[in-house]
């Protein structure tokens, strides 16, 4: 027979070994709880109790079952998989974007250095065709810039999110992918910045973020 100490400091027995193990069983005692046998003289962790070691001993799996750091790794690497097509797909956009970019850039230089951009059979009036190349140029560098900006945000972006890195930024890259006027190639943008941002709402994937 028992002693124990219930959870408001007061003892209650004696009570049976088999009340006991119902007790634990249903939550109502835990490891810590104290208890003494008939023949103890202090009160002790009921986990110090021989008789109750196979209750709160750690519960080995069946044989061939994963361990918990076996399914959390394995977890891992199923986010892994399935980031990494649309990560791919967002630097392809970022990539082929800043080529445009560059050409682009190429292009409102030689604007502003007056040289013709469309030819002067187009454009017979000399004050429309500088008219065209000035305002072509200025802007088109500024768009150039932010064409830069925006591409290099998606690359970064995209390569966090291949290495599970940074949910929010890798989320800011898809959503900047997706914007026809920021995009910087609306064509790929958008179906791939809309993959993305599925799989990256997943929260088998998002929990696995640092």
């Amino acid at each position: 027979m028992y002693t124990i100490i219930g959870g408001d400091g007061k003892e209650y027995g004696p009570v049976s070994g088999e009340d006991l193990r119902k007790w634990i069983a249903e939550g109502r005692l835990s490891a810590q709880s104290l208890a003494k046998a008939e023949s103890d003289a202090e009160f002790r962790p009921l986990a110090t109790f021989p008789e109750f070691a196979d209750i709160f001993a750690p519960q080995t799996p069946p044989p061939g079952a994963p361990s918990p750091l076996q399914t959390n790794v394995g977890d891992r690497e199923e986010a892994l998989r399935l980031v990494k097509g649309p990560a791919i797909a967002l630097k392809i956009t970022a990539i082929v974007g800043l080529v445009m970019v560059v050409l682009g850039f190429v292009i409102n230089i030689c604007a502003l250095l007056g040289v013709s951009i469309i030819p002067q059979q187009q454009l017979p009036d000399p004050q429309l065709q500088k008219f065209f190349n000035s305002f072509g140029g200025g802007l088109g560098l500024v768009e150039d810039v932010i064409g830069v900006v925006i591409g290099g945000i998606i690359l970064i972006g995209a390569g966090k999110m291949r290495r599970l890195e940074n949910h929010q930024f890798s989320m800011t890259a898809a959503i900047l992918a997706m914007i026809p006027c920021l995009s910087p190639c609306c064509l790929f943008g958008l179906p791939f910045g809309i993959w993305a941002l599925t799989v990256l709402n997943k929260p088998d994937v998002k929990s696995h973020f640092s």
